[in-house]
C-alpha cells in the first residue's frame, strides 16, 4: 500500500469512537465532555486494554499520534510485516531510529502499537517475574485470560518450525512443553495474535470490549506536553497540549473528580520523552533546552536496555519455504532464548526493498559492525543487494537473543521537538556477562544446525554445514563466521552483528520515577503504565505483558 495513502480508507474508523484530531475542536456536544476522568497519551499495547476497561466506569479519552490499524493491509496481513517496518514515510505505522551504538530499530507510530507492527509471538512473563515485582498474581491471570480470549491465537507450524523444535530438543533445550502460554524451560510452542489466515489482531481490537459512550480516541493527536498546576505543595497534572493532523494546537483537561489522572503510555522511549518535554527529568538537561523544571529527577531517561539479537540466517535451496514469524521458543537456563523466522523476501518485487529488521538483507547489513553504519554504507550495501540471487532469500532465521541484559543505557533529548527521536544509547554488550552469554546462545544454535532433525530439513551434508558455519561475515548472507570454537572470534561476531528484537525497555523505573502503583514520584495525577517501567522484558516476548498491565 503506497505510503500517505494508508488513512484513505473509510474502514479506518471501526469504531463510531474512534475520529481524526482534527474533529477534537467542534463544539462540544453533550455526548462530548468538556473534560475527562482520565486522559490516556498513547492508544499502544497497554493504551488501549487500559481505555477499554477504564472506560466501563468513567469517562476517558486517548490521544493517539499515528493512524488506525483497520484499513491498512501492511499492518493487518502477515505476509507484509516486514513492509510495515521498512516504510519510512512519515505516514508510516512504524518509525524508524537508529541508536547511537549503530544499531537499527523501530517505534511504533499507530494505534495498536507494537501489537501493529510486531512478528506476533504471544507468551506470558514468568511466576517468579510476577512475585518479583508485587503483581497480584490472581488478577494478572484474569488479566491474561481477558486478552488471549480476544486477540490470541494457536499457530499452525510450517515445515520449517517443526524442524527448529526438534532440533532445539535434540541440542538439549528440554523437555517440550507442547502449546503454552506460560514460561517454562524448554521448547515450546506459544501464541500468536495472528489468526490461522494471517491476518493480524492488534490491541486496537481490544478497544471492542470499551463503553462506546464514555471513550474518545483521537487519532493523529501527538501530545506536546503535559501541563501542571505548580500552585501547591506538589505539581498536579490538569491536562495536555495536543497537535491534530493539520498542525492546529488543542487543549484537553482533567475533570476534578478525586482520582481523575493522566496516564503516559506512550513505549519505552515516548514516555520518558514526554515527561522530559512537560519538565520532569534531570534539571540540567532541561535547562539546556530552556525547558521550565517541574520537578528535578535524575534518573528519568536512565537505565535503558535492549535485548540484543543475534540472528543467523539459513539458505534452503530448491524449495519454497513457507512464510512463518515467531512460533516456536526454547528456554534455556543460560539466560538466553532461541526463536526462529523463515520465508522472507520470496516475491520478485519485493526482493528490491528493504525487507525491515527480521530479514536476510537486515541479516546481511548487520554484517557491517554498528559504529560504520553510516547512511553510504547502508547506500552502498542496497545496490550490491540487488544483484544477490533470488534464492539466497529463500530459508529461515535462528534468532538468539539474551533474557535479561545487564548493559545498561539512556535516552537523552537533543531537542524539544516529539516527533523527533531523542538521543537513544543502549550500549549493547559492554557488561561481559552479555556477551558471554552470546557466545553460549551461538553454541546452542550451532548445535541446533548440526542436529540429525534440522539437517534433514535443509538437505545440508555435513560438508556443506562446515562451509556454511565457517563463511565469513562478508559473505552474502549472514551466517556464522569462522573458527565457532574459538571464543574470542564468537565474542567478536556477537559484538559486529547486534541487532534488535524490538524489546527495549526502562527509562520509568520503578522506585525512581514512579511508585510500585505507577504513580509517577514528585507530582500528582499522573502515572506511567508501559515497558518503560519494567527492568527486564518479561518473558520471552513481552507484549503479553504490556497488554495485561495495561488491563
Amino acid at each position: 500500500m503506497a505510503a500517505g495513502k494508508q488513512y484513505d480508507h473509510p474502514a479506518q474508523y471501526r469504531y463510531s469512537f474512534i475520529k481524526p484530531a482534527s474533529s477534537f475542536s467542534l463544539p462540544p456536544s453533550s455526548a462530548m465532555p468538556a473534560t475527562y476522568d482520565y486522559i490516556i497519551v498513547g492508544g499502544g499495547t497497554a493504551g488501549c486494554p487500559l481505555a477499554a476497561t477504564l472506560s466501563r466506569n468513567y469517562t476517558v479519552l486517548v490521544l493517539e499520534r499515528g493512524g488506525t490499524p483497520f484499513a491498512n493491509a501492511n499492518v493487518s496481513f502477515m505476509k507484509n510485516f516486514h513492509i510495515s517496518l521498512a516504510d519510512i514515510s512519515p505516514t508510516s505505522a512504524s518509525q524508524m531510529f537508529i541508536s547511537t551504538d549503530g544499531v537499527f530499530n523501530s517505534r511504533a507510530r499507530v494505534l495498536g502499537g507494537g501489537t501493529s507492527i510486531n512478528a506476533g509471538f504471544y507468551s506470558r512473563a514468568s511466576q517468579s517475574y510476577i512475585k518479583r515485582v508485587g503483581w497480584d498474581a490472581k488478577l494478572v491471570n484474569e488479566s491474561y485470560i481477558w486478552i488471549e480470549k480476544q486477540i490470541v491465537h494457536r499457530p499452525v507450524l510450517n515445515r520449517w518450525q517443526r524442524a527448529v523444535r526438534d532440533g532445539m530438543l535434540e541440542a538439549g533445550i528440554s523437555p517440550f512443553n507442547g502449546f503454552s502460554y506460560d514460561h517454562l524451560y524448554g521448547t515450546k510452542v506459544g501464541g500468536t495474535i495472528f489468526d490461522r489466515f494471517g491476518r493480524r489482531h492488534t490491541a486496537a481490537d481490544l478497544l471492542s470490549s470499551a463503553n462506546p459512550y464514555n471513550l474518545h480516541v483521537f487519532v493523529h493527536a501527538t501530545v506536546h506536553k503535559i501541563e501542571f498546576d505548580t500552585t501547591g505543595k506538589k505539581p498536579n497534572a490538569v491536562g495536555v497540549i495536543f497537535k491534530d493532523e493539520n498542525g492546529k494546537k488543542h487543549r484537553a483537561i482533567l475533570s476534578k473528580r478525586c482520582g481523575s489522572e493522566i496516564i503516559v503510555s506512550s513505549s519505552a522511549i515516548g514516555s520518558p520523552q514526554l515527561l522530559l518535554l512537560s519538565g520532569i527529568g534531570p534539571k540540567e538537561e532541561l535547562e539546556k533546552l530552556n525547558i521550565s523544571v517541574v520537578l528535578d529527577n535524575e534518573f528519568v531517561g536512565k537505565g535503558m536496555s535492549d535485548n540484543p539479537l543475534n540472528s543467523i540466517f539459513v539458505p534452503i535451496n530448491g524449495r519454497p519455504v513457507k512464510q512463518s514469524l515467531i512460533q516456536t521458543v526454547g528456554i534455556t537456563k543460560l539466560g538466553v532464548y532461541i526463536e526462529a523466522s523463515s520465508g522472507f523476501g520470496q516475491s520478485k518485487d519485493s526482493i528490491h526493498c528493504n525487507h525491515g529488521i527480521a530479514s536476510a538483507e537486515i541479516g546481511q547489513l548487520s554484517t557491517i559492525p554498528p559504529k560504520q553504519r553510516t547512511h553510504e554504507a547502508i547506500q552502498h550495501y542496497k545496490r550490491r543487494k540487488t544483484n544477490l540471487p533470488h534464492e539466497a532469500f529463500n530459508g529461515g532465521f535462528i534468532l538468539e537473543k539474551i533474557a535479561k541484559p545487564l548493559s545498561k543505557g539512556q535516552i537523552s533529548l537533543i531537542n524539544t521537538n516529539i516527533n523527533d527521536n531523542p538521543s537513544i544509547t543502549f550500549n549493547y554488550f559492554s557488561h561481559p556477562a552479555d556477551l558471554s552469554r552470546c557466545v553460549e546462545g551461538i553454541r546452542i544454535v550451532e548445535k541446533i544446525l548440526k542436529s540429525k532433525h534440522f539437517t534433514n530439513y535443509t538437505k545440508l551434508d555435513n560438508e556443506t554445514m562446515e562451509k556454511l558455519l565457517n563463511m565469513s561475515v562478508e559473505a552474502n548472507v549472514n551466517l556464522i563466521p569462522k573458527h565457532t570454537n574459538d571464543s574470542e572470534s564468537l565474542e567478536q561476531f556477537c559484538k559486529d552483528t547486534v541487532i534488535t528484537i524490538w524489546h527495549y525497555h526502562g527509562g520509568c523505573h520503578v522506585g525512581k520515577v514512579v511508585s510500585p502503583d505507577y504513580k509517577v514520584l514528585g507530582v500528582e495525577r499522573l502515572r506511567v503504565i508501559d515497558g518503560s517501567t519494567f527492568d527486564y522484558s518479561p518473558g520471552t516476548n513481552p507484549q503479553a505483558t504490556v497488554l495485561m498491565l495495561g488491563r
